[in-house]
């Protein structure tokens, strides 16, 4: 993560000078490999991944970790508040109260353990190495990967990214197709819904938000080929279908109102992005390893979240119910 010339996001003040929304990079981008001898080798029990439950960067590495079977070999601490100056903590509401490993309260206290004196931003998902004591990684994007089979000596031999071959979430015969949607994806969607909500101008909200709906179009209509159906390429699930589910989930709850995407709406107005959204959801079956989306998607938490994130003191009633049935 860079350095920027704001140290921490304050909620409601994400925007620069220009009223424009630009997320600073990650700064701890080392990697878990299956080689014993790398600096971090895969080890059952050695790492620790920190989360909560309503960012959708972080939601990205726990879907990842549950289709993968990951929840007996890497450990995962919830936070579940977020104080306005001091960032990600443990409040004790819906988690516990602090940290079991060191009896932190604030994800900073790591930052700070590994970098004294670090001022920049502080982000989840956070991957920890217990027995170095450091940060590996707080890169959402790169932290799945490892996950697809940094760990797979861990896991029945169904379960590992080379066993599976091109239904692999990140099979080789895709990856050029996948890296190129997660591109504009990622820049338009993902971080577009952002870039909306904390735009502080009338200027800097045009620009993105139409941007916002035309690759929402765009993905309805790769939708509608019935090679990219039931999920973004085909009969299995990728790395894409991950990284765009945690926006769409949030989509309707939050980002149409809270934070002013709302020139349509998923349900009512992209019949093919909702029922793909909608199977993932609802899917509990051996293919998504008995409702890795469903299970680790928390509606509840994503109006007040968002609510805080731009200081409005109206929680939206709507939409009821959160997700249609199929």
């Amino acid at each position: 993560m860079t350095e920027t010339k704001k140290a921490s996001w304050r909620a409601g003040d994400y925007a620069d000078g220009d009223g424009r929304f630009r997320r600073p990079d990650s700064v701890f981008r080392d990697f878990v490999s299956p080689d014993p001898n790398s600096p971090f080798p895969a080890e059952d029990g050695r790492y620790v991944l920190y989360v909560h439950y309503g960012c959708p960067w972080a939601h990205r590495t726990i879907i990842t970790r549950a289709l993968k079977g990951l929840e007996d070999v890497v450990q995962l601490v919830e936070l579940d508040g977020k104080d306005a100056e001091k960032g990600w903590e443990f409040t004790g509401t819906f988690a516990a109260d602090k940290d079991p490993l060191y009896g932190f309260r604030y994800l900073r206290q790591f930052y700070e353990k590994v970098a004294p004196g670090y001022t920049g931003i502080v982000t989840v998902p956070m991957l920890w190495d217990k027995k170095t004591e450091t940060i590996v990684n707080n890169e959402s994007s790169e932290i799945i990967r490892m996950f697809y089979s940094a760990f797979d000596e861990f896991l029945p031999v169904e379960r590992r990214e080379e066993t599976k071959g091109e239904a692999g979430l990140f099979a080789p015969h895709l990856r050029a197709d996948i890296e190129a949607m997660n591109n504009w994806v990622y820049n338009t969607i993902n971080n577009g819904v952002y870039k909306c909500g904390f735009a502080s101008t009338q200027e800097a909200y045009d620009e993105h938000v139409y941007t916002l709906f035309k690759s929402l179009n765009r993905v309805e209509e790769h939708l509608s080929k019935s090679a990219n159906q039931p999920y973004l390429f085909g009969k299995n699930i990728t790395e894409a279908d991950i990284r765009l589910y945690t926006t769409m989930a949030r989509f309707d709850v939050a980002y149409y109102t809270i934070f002013k995407c709302n020139l349509k709406m998923i349900r009512h107005d992209y019949p093919n992005i909702h029922q793909w959204l909608r199977n993932l959801y609802w899917d509990e079956s051996e293919t998504t390893n008995g409702g890795a989306f469903k299970n680790t998607t928390k509606f509840e938490l994503y109006k007040p979240g968002y609510t805080l994130a731009i200081k409005a003191k109206i929680i939206p009633a709507g939409p009821d119910p959160y997700i249609l049935p199929l």
